[in-house]
């Protein structure tokens, strides 16, 4: 299968599988997407959800990547790397979320960075020396650190906003040391990502540098994440017994929702998606009034939402043929501010003693919002955010109690807690943080 640009209307430059993951951003600025969008085979895909998650991510990947991989060498690396669960929890009366932080960094993005790393490997990318340039507004940054670590021949460098994510969060980055290179930034995700992208549009840079991107810009980060929404909706159907889910997606720089519509495409029966966001409401301001309006990120809660400028905006677009109408008519919106995330992670826990992460938070508020069957992804351990739910448990010494408890679980989760030399730190004229 070749890849284009989302901008190449007339696809004229199509690119190898091997070719389109090197580059990261194509050379016109626009986003990688594939010739065309396969078909699954739903019977086929219940079957081996049936067998294991990765079974059935094996069949999928196949179906995109089948020219490039061996069938049998694919499935044992994803065995492998899946090696975790994937439930669906009920989350008090018929509300569902679908858990996908129980994975090494304890967020959704080992799926998609955890792929990225073994197919890079697979590809024989690795060959020469390889940079990944990646920005992070928490959990990308960490998954990818984890997905790349010790990967021959690669060197990861993360680049994340001083000050800006959680302590667990940046320990997982700067705890790992060899190959895995943090760099602190002075300013937002948004000024991560522009730096990114100013050194993919450098031609000097990039003649002295093979260098790429595991944001999810990259299609082998991208494409990975539309399998769980098709393992989601099995567990949904043997659970609740319905069809055609409305699928509620925590939303910050719109991969994961991008990955929900392709999975839709592929033929997943799904009712709907809905972008659930922070007070960062640019695609749900769209949904709305239906003007596009990027602008400077704010400090939230959920972190990881933080995003004011989202990179994948583009691919949904294109998924839509490039009809901005369209769009707007196939997702439905909703926003969440900083009072409402933390009143409902607490009340999540006094309810139901379900403890969210602020993030999953904000997919639940939608949930219940919308009131449409179906279920939410829960896109990270509330371990990793011990400092937030901290802050909201109630009586004296609960919040130290809290924090100690989110440390423990997610030191049971395998989360790195050793010291090491720290990140170094990039300041620049124009990315000093914000008052």
């Amino acid at each position: 299968m070749k890849f284009y640009s989302t901008r190449d209307t007339k696809r004229a430059c199509g690119c190898s599988l091997r070719e389109a993951a090197m580059m990261g951003l194509a050379p016109d600025g626009g986003l990688f997407v594939p010739e065309r969008i396969p078909q699954a085979d739903m019977a086929e895909v219940e079957r081996l959800a049936g067998e294991s998650y990765a079974a059935m991510a094996g069949y999928l990947a196949g179906l995109f990547f089948g020219d490039d991989f061996d069938p049998q060498l694919l499935r044992r690396e994803l065995e492998s790397l899946y090696d975790f669960p994937v439930p669906l929890r009920a989350v008090g009366c018929g509300r569902y979320t679908l858990e996908l932080f129980h994975g090494p960094t304890c967020a959704f993005k080992d799926f998609g960075a955890g792929f990225m790393g073994r197919a890079i490997g697979l590809l024989g990318a690795a060959g020469e020396r390889l940079v990944i340039l990646t920005a992070t507004s928490g959990d990308t940054g960490s998954a990818v650190a984890h997905g790349f670590y010790g990967v021959p021949g690669v060197d990861v460098v993360v680049l994340y906003p001083e000050g800006k994510i959680s302590r667990l969060q940046e320990c997982q980055m700067t705890a790992l040391g060899g190959n895995i290179h943090p760099l602190r930034v002075a300013g937002t995700f948004d000024d991560c990502q522009r730096l990114v992208k100013e050194l993919f549009a450098d031609a000097e840079f990039r003649k002295r540098r093979r260098v790429t991107s595991a944001n999810s810009i990259n299609l082998l980060r991208w494409i990975p994440q539309a399998f769980y929404y098709f393992y989601g909706y099995c567990r949904w159907r043997q659970a609740a017994g319905g069809d055609r889910p409305v699928i509620v997606v925590p939303s910050g720089n719109y991969g994961n929702l991008a990955a929900g519509m392709l999975a839709q495409r592929m033929g997943l029966p799904v009712g709907g998606f809905v972008a659930a966001s922070n007070i960062n409401d640019v695609v749900p301001e769209f949904l709305r009034t239906g003007v596009y309006r990027p602008r400077p990120s704010v400090r939230t809660p959920a972190n990881a939402m933080d995003v004011g400028a989202p990179s994948n905006f583009e691919r949904m677009l294109w998924l839509c043929g490039g009809d901005p109408e369209a769009l707007r008519g196939e997702l439905e919106g909703f926003r969440c501010d900083d009072a409402f995330i933390r009143r409902t992670f607490y009340e999540l826990y006094e309810r139901h003693g379900y403890f969210s992460d602020p993030h999953s938070a904000v997919g639940y508020a939608a949930s219940m919002a919308v009131g449409k069957p179906g279920f939410y992804l829960s896109t990270a351990h509330p371990a990793k955010f011990g400092e937030v739910i901290a802050s909201v448990t109630r009586g004296p010494g609960a919040a130290s109690r809290t924090a100690r408890g989110a440390d423990t679980q997610a030191a049971a989760f395998g989360t790195p807690c050793r010291r090491s030399r720290g990140p170094r730190s990039v300041r620049r004229k124009g990315l000093n943080p914000p008052d």
